[in-house]
């Protein structure tokens, strides 16, 4: 037993300081014995208009990671989780995941297990058992695109269609209505698409895509969904869960 709440597991967190959903929805889908504690990489609620500004929005996250590491990392977790999506794939490889978790690592001082949004997202599609084309909406921008690509490509995958929703401002990106969300669902959904992924862990869709899937007919990913259930499987968590998409109640 870790502790008295924590009998499973611990986990450490870092996500943006202008993140409204990660913390919600990871604990929504929290098992029991298992806790999650939040360190913020801390950045200005900027104006984000186009690629440039959205470029140095992530840059900021980048430079703010170590820290919120180091403090999250006096909580002692037993794994860590990235609750970032954009930041896991923003150098166009894998070498890039690899390179963060070695600098995770290296402040916590230990080989802590470190779940990723991107190792994440190709562990869910494999899971489905999808073959090629996806779609992904994120409320990013198109500069999103070919690091996107860059992680996905090799593993066999093509995103045919992009929704860039372009948030104004890093906090605006939760600021949505279910039917903003739908319609940013149903402008990329297509017969030639076997997934829709939605991508950026502000974007509020965990019970959202849980229906979808059901009025889609197909998988539909959503992040902060698939970077948690990643980090339970990968820690020897294999509880199921109704609410959070099928792959959390069956994978």
């Amino acid at each position: 037993m870790r502790d008295y709440l924590a009998w499973r597991l611990a986990f450490g967190v870092t996500t943006p300081s202008t993140n409204t959903v990660v913390q919600p929805e990871y604990d929504d889908m929290r098992p029991p014995g298992v806790t999650n504690h939040l360190g913020r990489m801390v950045i200005p609620d900027m104006a984000i208009n186009n690629n440039d500004d959205f470029d140095k929005s992530i840059a900021l996250i980048d430079a703010a990671l170590e820290g919120a590491v180091e403090r999250v990392m006096d909580s002692k977790p037993n794994a860590f989780v990235l609750g970032i999506s954009a930041l896991s794939i923003w150098g166009g490889n894998a070498a890039w995941g690899d390179e963060l978790k070695a600098r995770i690592r290296k402040v916590a001082g230990w080989e802590i297990p470190v779940a990723l949004a991107s190792d994440a997202i190709v562990a869910a599609l494999k899971a489905h058992g999808i073959k090629r084309k996806i779609a992904v909406m994120e409320p990013y921008y198109p500069s999103i695109e070919p690091r996107m690509q860059g992680v996905l490509n090799p593993h066999g995958y093509e995103v045919v269609r992009f929704n860039h929703m372009r948030g104004k401002s890093p906090a605006s990106y939760s600021i949505l209505t279910a039917q903003d969300m739908i319609e940013g669902m149903r402008k990329i959904d297509g017969d030639d698409i076997e997934a829709i992924v939605q991508f950026g862990a502000n974007l509020p869709m965990a019970r959202l895509a849980d229906e979808a899937e059901r009025w889609l007919n197909k998988p539909v990913i959503s992040v902060n969904v698939a970077t948690y259930w990643h980090a339970l499987r990968m820690n020897g968590i294999q509880d199921k869960m109704y609410g959070f998409t099928k792959l959390m109640s069956h994978f």
